[in-house]
């Protein structure tokens, strides 16, 4: 089966109008106090604003009931209060979404997006606790942490869908990046996670040859995606042991009439940016990070002749996983991965990443 990623347009790009009305935490105390996050976020004190998919943020409270401060009109997310999801929100708006009638004690909540929406900045504002309540100090991060990079099977694209067949509508409600097989994956494993996935983009080309004038390499750098030129800037908290790169299904999508390529300078162009980019992550968070770069469907080889080369050009901390597609239904919105898959694609790659020499 062939493995499409689809996107009505990518490259939008325009900055976020002014944000206001947000409710604000005490004078006491900034989000960043209040929760831990891994995501890539712009931190404003009172708020924090994000764009990829699957940014969590995670907390501890006292009392019966907590207050969610978001403004997104334009994703989903998920509310779990002591590891169950007590709440779905639909493109929310600006608002303090109440959860009562808890047990009075001590609770953890994490808040997670959904979905992705390139094209808009989501604002998260922290936890209000209920009267008698009290927001508590927030957890502790995990020791492990990995990064995954990708298009729309990273993003987890329409995989709670249980169908082939969706509109945008019903694709938007249907993708849960939180059991995406990147979150699932790192959750097996402990590991604090960023899903860093764009969906319909490549490396060198995008589906359908959409947007010619951008790749995914375009947004990488960026916290706010929607934010021409804006760059992420990590905490120094950020500091991967594992990266895991699955780009290549848009790059190898059907040529269309016009397009600039051949297959033979499809392939070529793809490799030299492959490693470009592999050797650009290498700088960015130094030796002792394993890079494992994913082959599926059309870039299987291409990926593995690009990990051999770094190979011989002696960094070992390269390595190529082959994503297998037995067992995989892809029953997610226009045949995409779907839950099922992504739980299988979990058990598969968490035993392969413990396997790494990554100081685990």
């Amino acid at each position: 089966m062939t493995f499409r990623d689809r996107n009505a347009n990518p490259g939008r790009e325009r900055r976020p109008a002014a944000l206001a009305g947000v409710t604000t935490l005490p004078a006491s105390k900034s989000v960043s106090e209040q929760v831990h996050t891994a995501g890539r976020i712009k931190d404003l004190g009172r708020t924090v604003q994000f764009s990829w998919p699957g940014v969590y943020f995670e907390g501890r409270f006292r009392g019966t009931g907590l207050g969610v401060v978001l403004d997104c009109a334009a994703a989903d997310y998920d509310v779990q209060v002591d590891g169950v999801t007590v709440a779905t929100l639909v493109t929310p708006g600006d608002t303090t979404h109440w959860v009562n009638g808890l047990r009075d004690g001590e609770h953890t909540v994490r808040v997670v997006k959904r979905n992705d929406t390139p094209g808009d900045t989501s604002t998260f504002g922290g936890f209000v606790a209920a009267p008698g309540g009290a927001v508590l100090s927030k957890p502790a991060p995990r020791n492990r942490q990995i990064e995954f990079i990708g298009d729309s099977l990273t993003v987890g694209y329409g995989n709670v869908s249980g169908t082939r067949d969706c509109n945008p509508e019903r694709l938007k409600r249907n993708t849960n990046t939180d059991v995406s097989h990147g979150a699932l994956t790192a959750q097996q494993l402990d590991a604090d996670y960023q899903i860093n996935g764009f969906s319909g983009l490549g490396m060198v080309r995008n589906v359908a040859g959409i947007v010619p004038d951008v790749t995914y390499r375009t947004y990488y750098d960026r916290a706010l995606l929607n934010v021409d030129g804006d760059v992420w800037q990590n905490p120094g908290t950020w500091r991967p042991q594992i990266v895991v790169v699955n780009l290549g299904s848009n790059d190898f999508s059907d040529l269309t009439p016009g397009e600039p390529w051949t297959p033979d300078s499809l392939a070529a162009a793809y490799c030299t940016a492959y490693g470009e980019f592999l050797r650009e992550l290498r700088t960015r968070y130094g030796a002792g990070t394993t890079l494992v770069a994913v082959g599926f469907d059309r870039n299987t080889e291409h990926v593995r002749q690009v990990v051999e080369a770094r190979n011989d050009a002696g960094d070992s901390g390269v390595h190529y996983w082959f994503l297998e597609q037995s067992g995989l239904d892809f029953l997610g919105c226009d045949g995409h991965t779907s839950a099922h898959d992504d739980r299988v694609i979990a058990d598969r790659l968490a035993p392969f990443l413990s396997s790494l020499r990554t100081g685990w």
